[in-house]
């Protein structure tokens, strides 16, 4: 059988969630059936083509889907340059665009998955997700999501109770993830944190990851313990307002570490995670800390496929800054405790992703 190459359209990567649950099923799958190219925006700011071309990949850099006279142009030439049997858009209800040029360049098997949702609060972008939604169906030929939330959110409940929308979990390399002292002792050294009482965070600065309100709660933290020390790992828009605010507040157990590609070791570090998120469509940074056996205290935004062990607490933000401070505190003595989730397997996972391509490429021939 010849193999199959997909264009997976990721839009801007940025060192961001999606593209990484996408170059984390590329690296684990059978690439003698599958190969992927990446179609990405001109604009992103981390692309990584010596990954993908050690792979066997190819990336395709087009105008920002922000100018569609001169996105969906593009795409339609590429696709038709290409041939390609499948296109698969991961950029939520932006996808809309370009399945739409797909269609136009006669790709019979158009792919619309939804990795997010909508939440009070960012208006801008919501008015654009609520206007746009209502066609995430037009020009998909199938539909796919990370987590039944996200599915229901943007296809709609019946869509979802048919079965017609194939959930993909945004699975991990569990290996990776497994908590390992000596790590944890290597990392806490290399930070200079041997002692304390380390809080971790994994997240874009942005409002949907509301690092204000986990500034806020570290403050009344670090009034009880002042050994406590929190590990913001990230970056994003946000970025430079929160470390203004981190020095004005005084808190020099603050620690911005940028992004990483070893946040799997950094999980070791940790003593507890915490995620107060105002909406999430899944929150994979959950379940690696979980897989790390690292104590999990997130918001109730986070949707239930997250949760994979039950020393994962749920919160309200409406619980305020003093119940969070308290389960937080209350979190830095206990055992850690080993995780497994079939659903997050990759290995597992990525040959059903290679076995859905080629029950739909079959269907072709």
């Amino acid at each position: 059988m010849e193999t199959i190459r997909v264009a997976q359209i990721v839009g801007k990567m940025m060192h961001g969630g999606v593209e990484s649950v996408v170059m984390n099923y590329y690296s684990h799958i059978d690439r003698s059936k599958v190969q992927f190219d990446f179609i990405v925006d001109e604009d992103s700011t981390h692309i990584p083509h010596d990954e993908v071309e050690s792979l066997g990949g190819r990336i395709f850099i087009v105008p920002p889907y922000q100018k569609l006279n001169k996105y969906i142009p593009a795409l339609i030439k590429l696709f038709k340059e290409n041939k390609y049997k499948i296109a698969h858009s991961h950029i939520n209800t932006l996808s809309v665009f370009p399945l739409f040029a797909a269609k136009c360049a006669d790709v019979p098997i158009r792919i619309a998955h939804n990795h997010s949702t909508a939440a009070p609060g960012e208006w801008k972008k919501n008015i654009l997700k609520y206007t746009l939604r209502p066609f995430a169906k037009v020009f998909a030929t199938h539909y796919a999501a990370c987590s039944k939330y996200a599915a229901e959110w943007l296809f709609g409940k019946k869509i979802v109770a048919q079965g017609k929308v194939k959930i993909f979990n945004n699975a991990i390399d569990l290996d990776k993830f497994k908590f390992d002292e000596n790590v944890r002792n290597e990392v806490r050294k290399e930070l200079g944190i041997e002692d304390k009482f380390v809080i971790g965070h994994v997240g874009r600065f942005c409002y949907q990851k509301n690092q204000d309100f986990l500034i806020d709660v570290f403050a009344e933290v670090y009034k009880r313990n002042p050994d406590a020390v929190l590990l913001l790992i990230g970056d994003g828009p946000d970025r430079e307002r929160i470390e203004q605010k981190v020095n004005d507040m005084r808190l020099n157990n603050v620690k911005f570490l940028g992004n990483r590609n070893d946040v799997h070791r950094l999980y070791n570090a940790m003593d507890v995670f915490v995620l107060p998120s105002r909406y999430e469509g899944l929150g994979m940074v959950v379940v690696e800390a979980q897989m790390c056996s690292v104590k999990a205290i997130i918001s109730q935004a986070v949707p239930k496929e997250a949760i994979i062990s039950s020393n994962t607490e749920k919160l309200f933000l409406s619980d305020g800054i003093n119940v969070w401070s308290e389960r937080i505190i209350s979190a830095e003595k206990r055992d850690r405790y080993s995780v497994y989730s079939e659903i997050y397997d990759i290995s597992i996972q990525a040959d059903k992703l290679v076995s859905f391509y080629g029950g739909l490429f079959n269907k072709l021939l």
